[in-house]
């Protein structure tokens, strides 16, 4: 728009250059509600992009697992837990047992890589650990040959954490995965998070502050 304006105004002599004030009012109205409405564009790309990131991030979770089946029951295992005892801190807690001063800073739906596949659970960062617990027990036969089953739990101090690699699948960029490696160089390997960079960056800076 600008620059037709001042093409035509570069073909009018210099003594005829003389603004038109209704014309000046509609060209700056226009403008601005050319703004607005792009403005609003944006914003309806903006939040359709995030939508699009949230339930493909949701798709790539459920795949993870075995059967849907399984993981739906687990989930509302693990939802039904939560509303029981009132809120995901309590539920570390009551899992993990409370030190002094210990602060639950975030807690993460994910799976955990492990030899008889992903387990779905949650992932646990505190002010002095990283831990995990699947969302239902796991069946598994003791050497008497008996099965027994338990829930899968997981809990690394943050001083026997010693590096963090973050990770992914080169053919799909959603499937992110992180790989926590201890002193005693023992590595477990998480994925399948709802929100992996705010899971990734709230480990980081617990470890910086550890």
């Amino acid at each position: 728009m600008e620059d037709q304006l001042e093409g035509q105004i570069n073909e009018i002599p210099v003594s005829y250059q003389k603004e038109n004030p209704s014309s000046s009012n509609l060209s700056l109205a226009l403008t601005h509600r050319k703004s607005k409405v792009d403005g609003r564009k944006n914003i309806m790309n903006r939040h359709g992009k995030k939508a699009d990131n949230f339930v493909h991030r949701i798709r790539e979770h459920v795949k993870l697992g075995p059967k849907i089946s399984e993981n739906v029951k687990g989930k509302l295992s693990l939802g039904t837990r939560i509303l029981q005892l009132g809120g995901v801190k309590r539920v570390f807690k009551q899992i993990f047992g409370a030190r002094e001063g210990e602060k639950l800073l975030k807690a993460s739906q994910c799976y955990l890589s492990t030899t008889a596949g992903p387990i779905a659970g949650l992932h646990f960062v505190s002010t002095q650990r990283v831990s995990f617990c699947s969302d239902r027990s796991i069946k598994f036969s003791s050497p008497s040959g008996e099965f027994i089953r338990f829930h899968y739990k997981v809990s690394i101090p943050l001083k026997k954490v010693k590096r963090v690699n973050p990770s992914e699948n080169m053919k799909n960029p959603f499937q992110k995965y992180m790989e926590i490696v201890t002193v005693d160089n023992f590595d477990f390997w998480f994925m399948g998070f709802l929100n992996y960079q705010k899971a990734f960056n709230c480990l980081h800076q617990a470890l910086s502050r550890s």
